[in-house]
């Protein structure tokens, strides 16, 4: 647990922070839109509206496309406004940008590269406002975890070109959370996965899992922190192999001469524009949101699976409150092979802990006694409870996956509808297929072999705007069976399709054209959809699996 050492006062400190129950996309065309007073917008860029669309080139640059939630929930966090350790500080720093300011180390030469960044951030004060807004409860975390390690302070700002602080933010390549890990590299620093937990998410373990991959990607490239920042963007082998390339030729082998792609060519310096700006604010005349420069969160240990309506009543806070301080829980309750800690505000983490510890383990999940009926299975009975097989299991000490018709299992379940965990990942999910995007919506089940690109080409939309609509990375894998949502304008003739699944009888004389041509569908969709070689022939009474628009049917006899 993260110890406070100072008693509380009743300051009051209004934090935002961006939930996850509708996604927006960051960048997605070049194009000016219309707002909704018709004034001409280029993007907006983690919810701030860019007006012009040079500006919104340049917000793009250097970092690969995030999309962040667009709701946002109000939490009051109360501070203590002295230091953390009144000894070690001879004079209070009050605000922890100050605090990082102070610090900040890195040269920053000046060239266009550097210079068009910074003018960027100049010209843009909301954005780093709205920013800031989401790292007001993490901040100070964040800052100590890296003077702790004796890291540059400068790391503290890599967020804000991550994803704008965001612990929900996701984007291509299935990265997510706050410092944008995906998947393998997580795994490779120690960041927990599951159906229950995203560690990606979790501000306290993706911040610890980036400074290890920082650190290591340091030592890497010899203390070049700029090398170690270029390979964090796009990958330790590709900067090597840059680095390899410039020296084999008799090239400088510094970040700047380096051949790399252009994202991460803008990524650099845009950590190195926000440094600048922060180190020299009074030289800018510019304004950072203030961060006090105190302790607002706590680390409680619960020792075990907790529900998470049932820790916030516990706690006196608003379930949506608490699963924001705790982004990387997944379900209605926390993992049940951990990590077994709840982040809470600081006023009351001691207050809860001690009323936690005095209930007895099974007191934090409510409870169904289930009698087995005949069909039942583990994975259908966590199915319909919304946990797992291995969890029933375990809870049942039971030794294989067999159950018998009659007996009686426990089994965990949510203490409220699932509807109330707003920022469960179904939840989000929900939200952000449910939001309005055009006219009409309609579903898609996924099939077998289906990926966005067919889809969208059917329906005569763009694979990003499919994974936005249903809040994934144009590069996600589909599973059959996943359900999307499709928005389509009134003007569309697409827009009453109704998506049937059929089973056809091959009769004497049909072929694949005619039986394309029948029900309004392509051929190399029936080989697909039934995995056929084009030498094989079809054969009277072999049935084929089709999908079809039931709107757009010819007369089908």
């Amino acid at each position: 647990m993260l110890k406070s050492k100072f008693s509380l006062l009743s300051a009051l400190v209004s934090t935002l922070l961006l939930g996850a129950c509708a996604s927006t996309e960051v960048v997605e065309t070049h194009s000016l839109n219309q707002n909704k007073q018709g004034k001409k917008v280029a993007c907006e860029v983690a919810n701030t509206t860019i007006s012009e669309e040079a500006d919104c080139e340049l917000a793009r640059e250097g970092v690969i496309e995030v999309i962040h939630p667009q709701e946002e929930i109000a939490l009051e966090i109360k501070t203590d406004k002295k230091p953390a350790s009144e000894e070690s500080e001879a004079v209070f720093i009050a605000n922890v940008w100050d605090r990082i300011g102070n610090q900040l180390t890195f040269h920053i030469p000046e060239n266009d590269r550097v210079n068009v960044q910074r003018n960027w951030y100049l010209k843009h004060p909301e954005y780093m406002s709205r920013v800031t807004n989401r790292a007001r409860p993490f901040l100070y975390f964040i800052t100590q975890e890296i003077e702790n390690r004796n890291m540059p302070l400068e790391l503290a700002l890599l967020p804000i070109v991550e994803s704008a602080f965001d612990p929900f933010a996701y984007s291509h390549g299935r990265a997510a959370g706050m410092w944008q890990f995906i998947p393998s590299t997580a795994k490779r620093f120690g960041i927990h996965q599951s159906w229950w937990y995203d560690g990606r998410r979790d501000v306290i373990a993706s911040t610890q899992g980036a400074l290890d991959y920082l650190n290591y990607l340091n030592n890497m490239f010899d203390g070049n922190w700029l090398h170690a920042l270029a390979a964090y963007n796009s990958g330790e082998g590709r900067v090597k192999r840059a680095i390899k390339r410039n020296a084999k030729a008799g090239k400088p082998t510094d970040f700047w001469s380096l051949d790399l792609p252009r994202e991460t060519r803008a990524y650099v310096p845009k950590l190195l524009a926000l440094a600048d700006i922060l180190k020299q604010r009074d030289k800018y005349n510019f304004s950072w949101p203030e961060v006090e420069n105190v302790a607002v969160i706590d680390v409680v240990d619960i020792n075990s699976q907790v529900d998470l309506a049932f820790a916030a009543d516990l706690a006196g806070m608003d379930l949506e409150a608490l699963q924001a301080l705790n982004p990387g829980f997944n379900r209605w309750a926390t993992d049940p092979d951990g990590p077994h800690y709840l982040v809470l505000p600081l006023e009351i983490a001691d207050s809860f802990a001690q009323r936690l510890n005095e209930l007895d383990q099974n007191e934090r999940l409510n409870w169904v006694r289930h009698q087995v009926k005949s069909g039942d299975s583990l994975l259908k009975l966590a199915h319909q409870y919304h946990t797992t097989a291995q969890i029933i299991k375990k809870v049942n000490n039971l030794t294989s996956n067999v159950i018998r018709a009659g007996e009686h299992l426990l089994v965990p379940v949510a203490l409220k509808e699932l509807s109330a965990y707003t920022l469960s990942k179904e939840q989000r999910l929900a939200t952000t297929q449910n939001r309005k995007r055009a006219d009409r919506k309609f579903t898609y089940t996924v099939q077998s072999g289906d990926t966005l690109w067919d889809i969208g080409r059917k329906y005569k939309v763009s694979t990003q705007k499919l994974a936005k609509w249903n809040g994934m990375a144009p590069i996600d894998t589909l599973r059959p069976g996943m359900t999307l949502a499709i928005w389509l304008d009134d003007n569309d003739t697409q827009s009453d399709a109704i998506m049937k699944k059929l089973t056809y009888t091959v009769r004497k004389g049909d072929s694949l054209s005619r039986i394309a041509s029948k029900f309004n569908i392509k051929v190399n969709d029936i080989r697909k959809w039934n995995d056929l070689q084009k030498s094989r022939y079809l054969q009277p009474g072999q049935k084929l699996t089709l999908h079809v628009d039931v709107t757009r049917l010819k007369n089908v006899s």
